[in-house]
């Protein structure tokens, strides 16, 4: 009867971060999600310096996609 209860009384499962979505979003200080830009890893001769530059700093996650990138890093 003991083992019965036990099962019972035994909490669901923690949700497991995406090990992928960990490495790549960072939260801001206000909750928001930053991301890195993509097109900055190789063919690099062609793309402008402007280009390059602007590729550099970090962005913001449009907030169509926060709540899946939320859900991928067990946010919600």
């Amino acid at each position: 009867m003991d083992a019965v209860i036990q099962k019972a009384m035994k909490k669901m499962p923690k949700m497991k971060t995406n090990a992928g979505a960990k490495k790549r979003f960072k939260l801001t200080g206000t909750g928001k999600i930053k991301r890195k830009h993509a097109y900055k890893s190789h063919i690099l001769t062609k793309k402008s310096k402007k280009r390059k530059r602007n590729l550099t700093y970090s962005g913001q996650v449009h907030k169509a996609d926060v709540p899946n990138i939320k859900q991928l890093l067990a946010m919600k």
